[in-house]
């Protein structure tokens, strides 16, 4: 890390610390085509906190970085990340994002790496530098890494089996319920996903961990907030643009 002038004027970025201390329900948008215009559009409609997508998303390091940059002061932006490797995280925080996303994680090891790797000593073992967070020098870089929070990804019938020990991790920041890849590794079990969920949900609880989850649609999504989920995907950008060219051709149609 290279040292650099402090400065004292700039604001602190908002971060999910703020909003999960308020105890509300929290609405999601989640960006996967990879455009910054998209993202800015999408957070003028004021959802409680964004995802950038780079797992399975278009996203690259630039137009990560453009993104955060529009919004990292209006609200909390996480990435969530291809990986659980010191690259992929350190590359989303150093971007300035609020918090980062782990898919995939089926044990409390792997919770543990990836609380290590989004931390600075002597907590875990992140690398300090990058352009955003020296911006302001290395005292806020600092500061800015403590109100980083670190989630997981529950998407796996291994990681259900384990999710209690995952959850008891210390400095992990939230659980969030991978629906999609749920399905994929639960196979065809009616019930099960639902029963997952519950089991997901309530081991985060019993820890004072928040809990999200993807959900479809905003249906979905006040559904699951009502059964108790602290936050879920109101909407996300593919099925926003696509829903909106198909009403608009069908209506010409008709």
């Amino acid at each position: 890390m290279q040292n650099s002038p402090e400065v004292h004027d700039l604001p602190n970025p908002k971060t999910l610390h703020a909003l999960f201390a308020a105890r509300r329900r929290l609405s999601c948008a989640w960006f996967s085509v990879g455009s910054a215009t998209l993202f800015e559009i999408g957070v003028a409609a004021r959802p409680d906190l964004a995802v950038i997508d780079r797992q399975h998303g278009l996203w690259d390091r630039a137009s990560m970085e453009a993104a955060i940059g529009l919004a990292r002061y209006q609200l909390p932006v996480v990435v969530r990340v291809a990986e659980n490797s010191a690259h992929a995280i350190a590359e989303a925080l150093d971007a300035g994002a609020a918090s980062v996303l782990v898919p995939l994680v089926e044990s409390a090891e792997e919770a543990k790496r990836a609380v290590s790797h989004g931390r600075y000593p002597p907590f875990g073992a992140r690398s300090g530098g990058g352009v955003r967070p020296l911006l302001a020098g290395a005292a806020a870089m600092k500061a800015d890494g403590e109100r980083v929070s670190i989630g997981v990804m529950i998407e796996t019938v291994a990681g259900v089996e384990q999710v209690e020990s995952i959850a008891a991790v210390e400095g992990l920041g939230y659980l969030f319920v991978g629906t999609g890849d749920l399905a994929l590794s639960r196979g065809d079990a009616p019930g099960a996903i639902a029963r997952d969920c519950e089991r997901i949900l309530a081991a985060a609880h019993a820890r004072g961990l928040p809990c999200g989850i993807f959900t479809g649609d905003e249906a979905d999504a006040r559904a699951q907030l009502a059964h108790g989920f602290d936050f879920a995907v109101a909407a996300n950008d593919i099925d926003v643009v696509r829903g909106g060219f198909e009403r608009a051709v069908a209506a010409l149609r008709a």
